[in-house]
């Protein structure tokens, strides 16, 4: 279908229905920027050359890896300073866990998430 990336498939009578792990990446992203405490995420490596280069990717900071229709998410974060970064991460976990069980019916295997780094409060 596309280069070098992986897909779930499910097969129906009517057909098939085919997911890229690239919309896996960006509903992590997007459900791991709603939690409170979360600053943004971090580039995970190799995609910040390809931003430098002006192709941004909703799922920045995000990889999946997908193995017998099982999913191990790695979400690297920015948390906001002030904020209990233990209980940030493992919000982040559930929060993560639940929307790609909930959107793509698929079993998480494991959510890990790396804190890179704390972002400050800067006043307007």
């Amino acid at each position: 279908m596309s280069e070098n990336k992986e897909y779930i498939t499910y097969s129906e009578e009517k057909g098939s229905v085919n997911i890229s792990e690239e919309v896996v990446a960006v509903i992590a992203a997007t459900a791991a920027t709603e939690v409170d405490g979360v600053a943004g995420l971090y580039p995970a490596h190799g995609r910040d050359i390809a931003e430098l280069l002006g192709k941004k990717s909703l799922s920045r900071g995000v990889k999946i890896r997908i193995e017998d229709k099982k999913i191990t998410a790695e979400v690297y974060i920015m948390a906001e300073m002030g904020s209990a970064v233990s209980d940030v991460g493992t919000a982040v976990q559930e929060a993560v866990a639940t929307a790609i069980e909930s959107s793509t019916g698929l079993t998480i295997e494991a959510v890990n998430i790396h804190i890179c780094g704390i972002a400050l409060h800067r006043e307007k």
